[in-house]
């Protein structure tokens, strides 16, 4: 053997070795969000179930927690809207892990509206676009909200008195999660 041929063919190997492993082994993907009253937490366990009908290993954990993204090939974050911000939570866990989402496949979701409007695509709000540019996220959608009639808080109880309702729409939601988890197979096995 030539000098210097040994560690190549050694790390072709590897390599080699880490695609196979990667193909039969689930991907693992955070979905992460901030929930006031727990909509958002709803849609994001049903991004984590249909991830997992797909073959991923999905992890959902309030962004409160703060699970460190570097355990992960991919980072799904979600937050509530409210006054066209995200929820608290939701922008701190992307605060804190910029440069860390930076490196991965990271998707956003929003949801808050109550009425039928997500259904027909709404963009980012500016805030959102702000934190999606800061971690170089791939997309983004806007699913409706959820708002209890007895919803408490004064602006909540005030909305809940027109608004009150559930319109997030789970076909929507797994026909998403479905989009992520094949651009997903499709970066691992490119």
């Amino acid at each position: 053997n030539k000098k210097g041929t040994e560690p190549l063919a050694t790390a072709v190997a590897t390599a080699v070795w880490m695609t196979c492993r990667r193909k039969e082994s689930p991907m693992r993907v955070l979905v992460t969000f901030g929930s006031k009253h727990g909509g958002t937490a709803g849609i994001a366990e049903v991004i984590g179930d249909e991830l997992a009908k797909t073959g991923h290993e999905p992890t959902v954990v309030p962004a409160t927690e703060m699970r460190p993204p570097q355990e992960f090939v991919a980072v799904v974050i979600g937050g509530a809207l409210y006054s066209a911000r995200w929820q608290r939570d939701a922008r701190r866990y992307v605060a804190r892990f910029r440069s860390d989402l930076r490196k991965l496949p990271v998707w956003f979701f929003s949801s808050g509206p109550l009425d039928g409007s997500a259904v027909d695509g709404i963009a980012p709000t500016h805030h959102v676009k702000k934190l999606m540019d800061r971690v170089r996220a791939i997309g983004h959608i806007t699913f409706g909200g959820r708002l209890e009639s007895d919803a408490e808080g004064f602006i909540a109880g005030a909305m809940a008195k027109n608004s009150a309702g559930d319109w997030r729409d789970e076909a929507h939601i797994r026909a998403w999660a479905d989009e992520i988890s094949q651009s997903l197979t499709s970066r691992h096995v490119a």
